[in-house]
């Protein structure tokens, strides 16, 4: 009876789309750090993706309320666009393991190894760490140079992608998530040392103060600029992740996903496509990484740590595995959890406390309660929702058109040689 609802379900009429935009904008402008109002305006885009409209006004509203409204309202509020540009940093490492994950269907829980060599990348250069293995005083750079080390933390990553693609070909399944977790603790144990003979990391002390991006002159330190590149780098991401989906590459993913002897059967090299998948999505962690080190100015191997890498293939499960917009919704409302919810309901009771309303023990505290939460979440997903909040969705080709067509109507490949020798027999 539900599903049969849903499937009735024709979407949310235009109006009420704009209303609660609206509604919740005004809000969010003359409330400070109104945890509802932040929400409200964020889940507006999962009303405009259901929104009974067509393709092109859905962008528009998206648009708007990404690049005008957020920022029109919010801007001036360094503690909203400080969850926004966290948030969007979530969302484009999930798209990037949605491709490794969701596309190719290999099991990676090393995927934040990506995301730290990217960081690093900038950050070694970008400091007067760099004098200490390489002579002649050269560093620091200035922060000019983040936008080409975009370019850069893209390569490193990938070239850590091929890295762990090429021992791996041979194993799949609990093998391969096993081989993926032990690659990504072996690069953080190495940044971690990575301080003598040789002091190239800086090792468990961390590397500090990285410099933030400058353009034109214009030091773009604050959450406000890194509110807008992050949303570059996602819209590039999603870009990337259309194309790919729809592409011969992308096919192929799925192909090698949905069974690896069938797709190999059919000549697809399992060898270029699974490189291909672990390239391609680690270099999106890659640039990722180099816009988060430059915006926490700080990192040190406690940033990377098996439970990222937990938590982002968290969010690409609970989003939907495949699902662009699912994989979007599963990362925002995961971070929003653990930097907003969980932390401000444990202010709320914290405030209660002193107040002498309740008597909550210590222990209770609910932002201790994160990996409890994230368990309970996923169990709910699996028993009802198994494919996700927002499913993928399979492209479906309509079979009597296509036997109609002309290419229905002739005989092709060896049917069409069998058809010419019968013939030629017959005359």
């Amino acid at each position: 009876m539900a599903n049969m609802k849903w499937k009735s379900f024709n979407g949310i009429p235009l109006l009420v789309t704009l209303i609660w935009i609206v509604a919740f904008a005004a809000s969010l402008h003359f409330l400070d750090k109104s945890v509802l109002a932040f929400l409200g305006i964020l889940s507006s885009i999962v009303l405009v993706y259901y929104t009974n409209t067509s393709k092109a006004i859905k962008m528009v509203i998206g648009a708007a309320v990404l690049l005008i409204i957020i920022p029109l309202v919010a801007g001036d509020n360094r503690y909203y666009m400080e969850v926004a540009s966290q948030v969007g940093i979530y969302v484009a490492m999930a798209l990037g393991l949605n491709i490794v994950v969701g596309f190719a269907g290999l099991l990676d829980l090393g995927y934040v190894a990506f995301f730290a060599a990217g960081a690093y990348a900038y950050a070694i250069f970008s400091t007067s760490q760099a004098n200490e293995f390489i002579a002649g005083n050269l560093f620091p750079l200035s922060g000019e140079w983040f936008w080409p080390f975009l370019i850069v933390g893209l390569i490193v990553a990938a070239v850590f992608g091929v890295l762990l693609g090429l021992p791996v070909l041979r194993v799949k399944g609990d093998y391969l998530a096993i081989v993926t977790l032990g690659f990504g603790e072996i690069i953080r144990i190495i940044f971690n040392n990575l301080d003598k003979p040789i002091n190239i990391t800086n090792g468990p002390q961390g590397i500090t103060p990285i410099p933030s991006p400058e353009l034109f002159g214009i030091k773009m330190g604050t959450p406000f600029y890194f509110y807008f590149i992050v949303l570059f780098v996602i819209a590039f991401i999603v870009l990337a992740n259309i194309r790919f989906e729809h592409s011969r590459l992308g096919r192929a993913w799925i192909a090698v996903r949905e069974d690896e002897l069938a797709a190999q059967s059919m000549g697809i090299s399992l060898l270029n496509t699974k490189l291909a998948a672990f390239a391609t999505g680690a270099s999106f962690a890659g640039v990722v990484g180099v816009i988060f080190a430059a915006k926490q100015t700080f990192i040190d191997p406690t940033s990377f740590t098996l439970m990222e890498s937990i938590g982002i293939l968290v969010m690409v499960i609970l989003g939907g595995s495949g699902s662009i917009p699912g994989v979007v919704l599963g990362a925002a409302f995961v971070t929003i959890l653990q930097v907003q919810l969980l932390k401000e309901f444990s202010n709320f009771l914290h405030s209660l406390q002193q107040s002498g309303i309740i008597n909550l023990p210590n222990q209770l505290d609910p932002s201790k309660f994160q990996r409890l939460v994230f368990g309970i979440m996923l169990i709910l997903v699996a028993l009802y929702r198994p494919n996700g909040l927002i499913p993928a969705k399979r492209k479906k080709n309509d079979l009597d058109a296509i036997k109609a067509s002309k290419f229905g109507q002739a005989k092709l490949g060896i049917l069409s040689k069998i058809s010419q020798i019968s013939s030629g027999k017959q005359s």
